[in-house]
């Protein structure tokens, strides 16, 4: 008989399954078991409880494509670069589904992964290039569930509802397209889009009869924010916590150029759908009723992850599932007058991650105060599948805190990017008067600062231990020189310790290739 694989050593001799959960856009403050003024997770508590939470887990970038090329591929946007929505990802990297198949797996996608694929080599009329929703190289696609919802819609006629033509399904019945409202749409809280993928993934359970790996990719607590009964009158709008924001919205764009002319761009209609004009004209109380609505969707979201977890218990496959629940970014929800993600506040990074290794009993209910960051998650299912990444990776391991220790040489800071390139229009390019390669900035946040690096404008400074909603920029303080130079210095630095590695730990010698990883 062959040896047993590490992955199997690690399972007892059993390959384990694979379940990759992310439910998009969701704030990483948005759970019961971190202590949230209101809202209520019980399912991602349950996970919690038999696994291990990461409390200061952050996104690599935003929105949606980047930051999945960062979940997906454990790089860095500096390095896979995918900037925006739209920016094909580079056939040559190597990524979460392409490693499963090298381990033995027919990893299967219900839902989406945003992934643009790479042009070259394609012919320029293939429809797949006029889409950034493509799948990510390696999946085997069971259910697709696109942002046109369109699986979704036709699921819905069958089921009764003739009017689910169009995503104007999302608009609560008795209100107007784009209007603020807590009314229930027409489609009940079985029939939603979480409930529709949950579904295909349990049929799909089922059919199963040898170790598996999925990844179930929730559309929600994204918008258009509407959701049915009961979520849609879980929460009210007086609920908290307090916004971290100024008290008036001006002084909150006056914080940086890129602010003053980006938020008054954001449309309605990215929230409510049917909405016309900009955010910007939405009131605090206007507000305030929005995130009611998103908790609510949160609730939603959590209900059907409940589901999942009984129909693995029910299928025998609960003692034999690797976990990890995520999101691939988060949500401004009113901090800073914003809604949306983008920018550089932790509102839009800060995202949920939970792990839970049945192999790993004794940390169970264990909860991680280092930073951690979605780049992680790529290198540690390598790790517990015993495989290797074919190139350089940005993160770590994160199998060290699921076994209970506590690595030595672990970072000290969270980092992000944001990329504001317009390829196709140059809208910000020609405002600033930069060129697309300096529309980019760069996060370095720790206990005590955060610095904020822009290419072509500005920096920002906020000292978390005095300013922790991040309202006072004292970049320009003299007091704080010596400190902007010093994270200044890290941020340079980091960037430096992560280009690209791939071939840089291989030497050529006399006795031939020498290759070594720290």
């Amino acid at each position: 008989m062959p040896n047993p694989t590490s992955t199997e050593r690690a399972s007892g001799g059993k390959r384990p399954n694979v379940l990759l959960i992310s439910a998009d856009q969701w704030r990483g403050d948005c759970l019961s078991a971190v202590g949230h003024e209101c809202v209520r997770t019980p399912n991602v508590d349950a996970l919690a409880k038999e696994g291990v939470l990461f409390r200061r887990h952050y996104a690599g970038a935003a929105p949606c494509s980047p930051a999945r090329a960062t979940l997906y591929t454990g790089l860095y946007q500096m390095n896979h670069r995918v900037c925006r929505n739209g920016s094909p990802l580079d056939a040559r990297f190597d990524n979460v589904a392409l490693a499963a198949r090298r381990a033995g797996y027919d990893p299967t996608l219900f839902g989406y992964t945003d992934t643009a694929p790479d042009p070259r080599g394609r012919d320029p009329h293939d429809p797949h290039l006029t889409t950034y929703e493509g799948v990510l190289p390696g999946f085997t696609a069971r259910q697709l569930l696109p942002e046109h919802e369109k699986q979704w819609l036709s699921w819905l006629r069958s089921r009764g509802h003739a009017d689910a033509a169009s995503r104007d399904i999302h608009i609560p019945v008795g209100a107007a397209p784009g209007e603020i409202s807590n009314n229930a749409p027409a489609y009940s809280k079985d029939e939603t889009q979480t409930a529709f993928l949950t579904g295909e993934f349990i049929r799909w359970l089922g059919e199963q009869d040898a170790p598996w790996f999925a990844h179930v990719s929730f559309l929600r607590p994204h918008p258009p924010f509407s959701v049915p009964e009961p979520y849609n009158r879980m929460f009210s709008a007086e609920d908290g916590p307090a916004f971290a924001r100024t008290a008036d919205r001006e002084a909150d764009m006056s914080a940086h150029p890129l602010l003053a002319f980006a938020l008054p761009q954001i449309s309605k209609g990215g929230f409510m759908y049917g909405g016309q004009g900009s955010v910007n004209e939405w009131t605090a109380e206007d507000l305030s009723a929005i995130r009611a609505v998103y908790y609510g969707m949160i609730a939603e979201v959590d209900a059907q992850l409940g589901r999942i977890w009984q129909a693995l218990k029910d299928a025998d496959a609960w003692d034999n599932t690797v976990i990890v629940f995520t999101s691939d970014h988060a949500e401004m929800m009113g901090d800073h007058w914003m809604l949306g993600k983008g920018g550089f506040y932790d509102g839009s990074y800060h995202v949920p991650l939970v792990i839970r290794d049945p192999g790993q009993p004794a940390t169970h209910g264990r909860q991680v105060d280092r930073f951690t960051s979605a780049a992680d998650i790529f290198p540690s299912l390598c790790d517990r599948l015993g495989i290797a990444p074919q190139n350089h990776v940005d993160g770590e391991t994160l199998l060290p805190f699921l076994d209970g220790s506590e690595p030595e040489t672990w970072r000290k800071a969270a980092f992000w990017e944001f990329d504001f390139r317009d390829i196709a229009d140059e809208t910000f390019e020609r405002h600033f008067g930069l060129k697309s390669n300096a529309c980019n900035l760069a996060v370095i946040r720790d206990e005590r600062f955060k610095y904020v690096h822009f290419a072509g404008l500005p920096p920002l400074l906020f000292d978390l231990a005095k300013d922790p909603t991040e309202l006072s920029n004292v970049v320009d303080d003299a007091a704080y020189a010596a400190t902007r130079l010093a994270y200044a210095e890290k941020l340079l630095s980091l960037r430096a310790e992560h280009l690209d590695q791939t071939l840089a730990y291989t030497e050529l010698t006399e006795k031939g290739p020498v290759s070594r990883r720290p």
